[in-house]
């Protein structure tokens, strides 16, 4: 065989094993643009206030729930009886339309190691007064980036039972459900028992 015929041969192998792959990566690309793909969030709405309507025979206290803008929705929502924490908790969990994220967590005849685990590692920062009741401030001691749901907690013990709000948003939307737990609150505890 000629020295020519060899090279073409080598230039022939190359070009066709590029020709291979640019035929495979092609081939590829219209798989990946044909196949449908469900863009849509994956989590689905909750319907807590069915779930807290379920739970209240069980619960020893009327469970807080709150109604939330017609643009958020539930993500979680789930009641725990004291035989399974130690003590009854109704926790919610709240997102809104820009990815903000609320939660509450209410405890029933709650002791203070229960409380101490809810606020993990954080410190006492102050007081806000919303509508008269004096709800205590949490802070995480150490900034998280991103932020972290915990960091900020407004907490509210009354009549043997707490309320913990919590999230990734604003202040005043932390607050603004703090307010409307308060009233539950109100509406569902004698007066003297309200701290």
């Amino acid at each position: 065989m000629s020295g020519a015929a060899a090279q073409r041969r080598a230039r022939q192998t190359l070009i066709n094993l590029l020709l291979s792959l640019a035929a495979t990566v092609g081939v590829m690309v219209l798989l990946v643009l044909s196949v449908p793909r469900d863009d849509s969030n994956r989590v689905q709405p909750v319907d807590y206030k069915a779930i807290a309507n379920q739970a209240s025979s069980e619960a020893p206290v009327q469970l807080l729930v709150p109604t939330i803008p017609v643009d958020w929705y539930s993500n979680a929502a789930r009641y725990r009886s004291s035989a399974q924490d130690g003590v009854a908790n109704w926790y919610v969990g709240f997102v809104g339309p820009n990815d903000e994220f609320l939660a509450m967590t209410q405890g029933m005849d709650v002791n203070q190691t229960w409380i101490q685990l809810m606020l993990e590692s954080n410190k006492p920062s102050g007081e806000v007064v919303i509508q008269g009741k004096s709800w205590s401030v949490y802070e995480s001691a150490r900034e998280n980036n991103p932020p972290k749901s915990k960091d900020y907690m407004l907490v509210l013990e009354y009549d043997n039972n707490a309320v913990f709000v919590y999230g990734v948003a604003p202040k005043d939307m932390l607050e603004d459900l703090a307010s409307q737990l308060g009233v539950l609150i109100d509406e569902n505890t004698p007066t003297e028992a309200v701290n």
